[in-house]
């Protein structure tokens, strides 16, 4: 993660730009490097890291979903949030975020492919709050400054956009409401998909449909979630 290396959208780099430049990127930076120097394996590969801010440009945002740290086994991670690349065994938190659609608008969705890119290139900001991790070391990367980064782009979202959908999932994603404006866009928030907590209040909770009605009545193009 060198800043040569770093190729953002214009429209990112020019509210990011100065961010790169801080004194915790440069320690974040070094701590994947000894990373890589232990040979310790991390995921996504460099290239992947900022993969939601390539398909999401800034300006094209309708929604955001927040996750915790990427998936940390083989192949998964490609940094967007809970998805996975195709050909990917769909992992058990997607899956129920598919119940969940599939009853939320009445519709089939094929549950063994959870590459969620067709979402981000509609507007859906699949962002992590951390955005590296550990090979089968979940949250390994935690204290890296990752959520300082993160909780700025956040910021920057609330307050160059506006009707923004924010879908919040779980008490980590709870945590940033903080961050975001509740008479400038829509928070949706319940428990993670996880299948630890999706019994508890995630199933039923109709994020798809209330999103796409929001956007409606602000007339804004909805999400094809299919």
């Amino acid at each position: 993660m060198q800043n040569r290396t770093i190729q953002l959208p214009a429209s990112w780099l020019h509210h990011l730009e100065q961010e790169f430049q801080k004194p915790y990127i440069k320690d974040l930076k070094k701590k994947l490097q000894e990373c890589k120097k232990k040979k310790i394996t991390t995921y996504p590969e460099g290239s992947k890291i900022f993969n939601a801010f390539h398909l999401t440009e800034l300006d094209k945002i309708k929604v955001v979903i927040l996750g915790q740290d990427p998936y940390h086994g083989p192949g998964q991670a490609h940094g967007l949030s809970f998805s996975v690349p195709h050909n990917i065994k769909t992992p058990p938190s997607l899956v129920n975020i598919f119940k969940e659609l599939e009853d939320d608008l009445k519709i089939r969705v094929d549950r063994s492919n959870g590459n969620l890119e067709h979402w981000a290139n509609q507007g859906v900001f699949l962002l992590n709050t951390t955005l590296t991790v550990s090979k089968n070391e979940p949250m390994s990367h935690k204290n890296f400054g990752w959520n300082i980064f993160t909780d700025k782009v956040i910021e920057i979202i609330n307050h160059q956009r506006k009707n923004i959908v924010f879908i919040l999932w779980g008490a980590h994603a709870h945590s940033k409401i903080n961050l975001i404006e509740t008479s400038k866009h829509l928070i949706l928030q319940s428990v993670h998909p996880s299948p630890l907590s999706a019994h508890r209040g995630f199933f039923g909770s109709k994020p798809f449909s209330q999103t796409n009605d929001y956007l409606e009545s602000k007339e804004i193009d909805k999400v094809d979630w299919i």
